[in-house]
């Protein structure tokens, strides 16, 4: 939903237009009695998707006069303080990954990096902007980045120590528009060069060919190919990039040059190996052509 909508804003279409009201996401918040508690689920970082996809379909909404936009805020809004709630001393800090309170891990609390700083640039929120910076602070002290410069998943529960498991790209990508919507509140220039060692780690270890690739792609028997979740993180990836990008301009151009390459390598691929014509939205499998060519390359939209 959000990335449906942001497609639409960027290009000035609405073929869409009714999904944001017809969506389970969106009728229930246009429902004053929604129970946000249940409706999101015990796993936090669904409940960060959740608030990202409201937000862009209020910005949605705005663009074209709509109405349901408080609704929509005030969903995003109660959702957040939902995931804040969660908050704890534990491992010094951070985001438990579910309700159970068992796992601290990247993604959920880059998620809660990123909307905190961008809930403050929306509100004017202080409390937004402490937790920002608190999330921030917790994050990069906690070891979950590893000596090559990636996230790895999490930390073992017990001993708070980096579990060394896998390094998703979308746990490279999240985090990078937090640190862009918490540079263009602060202008602290530290954030920059904390971006720019996991943009560079990403683009040397976990790609083939200069394409960006998961551990799960194009495995070989008995191994277990991405799950339809795992499917999408190199889209989410390239998204946070590019909202990184968009936060961090027009004080640092030299970054748009520096990894506008790149960037156009994943489209290119996108196309020349993953798409369906006349689809949107696919579920997109590259085959096999040539010895220096992987099978899989996913893109979907997030939530």
């Amino acid at each position: 939903m959000e990335t449906l909508h942001l497609l639409m804003l960027e290009t000035n279409r609405t073929d869409f237009d009714s999904v944001a009201d017809t969506s389970f996401l969106g009728s229930n918040a246009l429902i004053p009695t929604t129970d946000w508690s249940t409706f999101t689920g015990e796993f936090l970082d669904d409940a960060g998707w959740a608030v990202l996809a409201l937000w862009r379909m209020a910005d949605y909404k705005v663009a074209h006069g709509e109405s349901g936009v408080e609704q929509f805020n005030a969903a995003a809004a109660t959702v957040y303080d939902l995931i804040a709630s969660n908050w704890d001393d534990t491992c010094g800090g951070g985001v438990w990954w579910t309700e159970e309170h068992t796992y601290k891990n990247a993604i959920t609390n880059e998620l809660f990096l990123t909307i905190s700083a961008q809930g403050y640039l929306r509100s004017n929120n202080q409390t937004y902007l402490e937790n920002a910076q608190m999330a921030w602070a917790w994050i990069e002290s906690s070891g979950m980045r590893n000596a090559q410069g990636l996230f790895n998943d999490g930390l073992v529960f017990g001993t708070c120590v980096n579990n060394g498991e896998t390094t998703w790209t979308y746990n490279q990508g999240v985090i990078l528009s937090g640190l862009g919507a918490l540079y263009a509140i602060t202008g602290n220039e530290t954030l920059i060069p904390q971006a720019e060692i996991t943009i560079d780690a990403t683009i040397k270890n976990l790609t083939e060919n200069g394409i960006l690739k998961e551990t799960c792609d194009d495995v070989v028997a008995p191994g277990t190919p991405c799950d339809t979740d795992q499917q999408i993180f190199k889209g989410i990836w390239l998204k946070h990039l590019q909202y990184f990008l968009t936060f961090v301009n027009p004080q640092h151009p030299e970054l748009v040059s520096k990894y506008s390459a790149f960037i156009g390598a994943q489209s290119a691929a996108v196309v020349e190996f993953a798409t369906i014509p006349n689809s949107i939205s696919v579920l997109c499998g590259m085959v096999r052509t040539r010895a220096d060519r992987y099978s899989v390359f996913k893109v979907w939209p997030a939530v």
